[in-house]
């Protein structure tokens, strides 16, 4: 772990603070760039200082911020964006979130078609916004109809007006981190910078500071995070293009080589598997406490096996490239991790392989047989769940599912709410088929067949559910 170093807290001055209490700004757009950089002591960082530039900081929490604002007056400064005209782009979801908010409030119009992997919360930021969403396939390659950059190209060529953005190969956007990103890294290290750590998603990010430090600073290296899956770090690597595979981080890592990643300039490359991302972004969290996406993680996974390699001292910087609000469904839901296969899990070769919220460690969610049905249902909706185990004293005493719940609370609209507040006692299943936790996985399929959920015991005791989901999941993870 490097040493610790004085800060502001430590010091008890609140020059820092107040050096950040300006006037008020004009506009939200002001906002964008000049984002913090944090060194991390909290981690085995080798012989090197670590920094970390929080581009969650910008207004639409990403970096993207400062390539939408780039483009968009690029686009109108050569004419080819007309007032009350419409932007076109094909995004992860950042990029959109910053075209929507540089163009809203300019009255342009923002359709985005997104890649369906995409997480929940970023749809629900861009549809909140104003803009059009149009989800797609994210299972399909370049030249395929449903490949979403191929989707937004014809999307734009057949309405009038329509500006494609095109963040793969509009000179824009490196030029964003050419004349803003690089030169606040190089003003907040004084200078001195030996290894600037980045992703590849559309390229700019590489290309921008990779052609800033070539004039200003040559000895800073240009090191790539990759994720396993990705074409980009093995053909740096060995030269040779490679079959594109399949990952789960979002927002960087690609099957082509977009126009705007001059990968020339890289020194080193790294591939990080998904799993070595989600841990490393949650360690971000629970040690600095800092709140990034997942693509932070891969960068950050790949700032520190750079910096323990070194065997002299250096100044290295990577990037919070979003903000982690946009993933608690997701990479901060242990369930969804497990769901993945991308926690840590012991495994027993049996059917406690498959339950994934269990009774013993108190993450079933249930009901009593004595609540209402409406709450039954409101559990169900909160927790994405369609059945609950029916809970007594902690015994198991019956099943509630949503065709439970819809056969007893359907008829006359007189008395219906009567039927919702009715105990879930009227409406459960009480004869219930259970099976061991011991058994293996051909014991499912007869369940399953039945049109029932697995219920899964351990002698006498409850351990907890397995659905069909549960197994297609399995199944999917046992590669």
């Amino acid at each position: 772990m490097s040493e610790h170093r004085k800060t502001t807290a430590d010091s008890g001055s609140s020059d820092s603070a107040l050096s950040r209490l300006r006037p008020p700004y004009a506009s939200l757009l002001d906002l964008i760039g000049q984002t913090p950089i944090v060194e991390l002591t909290k981690f085995d960082t080798g012989k090197c200082r670590l920094f970390i530039k929080l581009e969650s900081q910008n207004p639409g929490g990403s970096i993207k911020d400062r390539i939408a604002l780039s483009m968009i007056a690029a686009a109108e400064k050569q004419g080819k964006l007309k007032p009350g005209g419409t932007i076109v782009e094909a995004t992860a979801g950042n990029t959109g979130l910053g075209l929507a908010q540089v163009g809203i409030p300019k009255g342009y119009r923002i359709i985005l078609v997104v890649p369906d992997k995409m997480s929940r919360e970023k749809i629900q930021h861009l549809r909140a916004l104003g803009a059009e969403v149009r989800m797609t396939r994210s299972d399909v390659g370049k030249g395929h109809a449903e490949y979403y950059q191929d989707m937004a190209e014809k999307i734009a060529a057949e309405l009038p007006g329509a500006f494609y953005a095109n963040q793969f190969a509009n000179p824009a956007n490196p030029l964003a981190h050419q004349t803003t990103t690089g030169p606040e890294i190089f003003s907040q290290l004084d200078g001195d910078v030996d290894a600037v750590v980045v992703g590849v998603g559309s390229g700019g990010t590489l290309t921008g500071l990779g052609r800033y430090f070539a004039e200003v600073s040559p000895k800073t290296e240009m090191v790539l995070a990759d994720p396993v899956g990705s074409v980009l770090a093995p053909l740096i690597k060995t030269g040779k293009m490679e079959e594109a595979g399949s990952w789960t981080v979002e927002g960087i890592g690609e099957d082509f080589v977009p126009p705007n990643a001059d990968l020339s300039l890289v020194e080193k490359a790294y591939s990080i598997t998904d799993k070595q991302s989600m841990l490393a972004v949650r360690d971000l969290l629970s040690r600095e406490g800092i709140l990034a996406g997942s693509s932070s993680g891969t960068l950050l996974s790949a700032a520190l096996r750079y910096c323990r390699e070194q065997t002299v001292p250096k100044r290295v910087v990577t990037f919070v490239c979003d903000s982690g609000n946009k993933y608690l469904s997701k990479v901060f839901d242990d369930f969804w991790l497990a769901e993945q296969g991308l926690a840590e899990h012991e495994q027993h070769g049996d059917l406690r392989d498959l339950v994934m919220r269990t009774h013993r460690t108190g993450d079933t969610v249930y009901v009593g047989p004595d609540e209402s049905l409406l709450n039954a249902y409101g559990r169900m909706r909160r927790s994405d769940v369609s059945q609950l185990p029916v809970l007594d004293n902690g015994k198991l005493v019956g099943i509630v599912d949503e065709s439970d719940i819809l056969a007893h609370v359907d008829g006359p609209y007189d008395g219906r709410w009567e039927r919702f507040n009715g105990p879930v006692r009227t409406a459960m299943t009480s004869n219930l088929h259970t099976l061991q936790a011991s058994q293996t996985l051909d014991a499912l399929l007869p369940v399953f067949d039945r049109n029932e959920v697995a219920i899964i015991f351990d002698g006498d005791e409850f351990v907890g559910l397995i659905t069909r989901i549960d197994l297609i999941n399995h199944l999917r993870r046992a590669r």
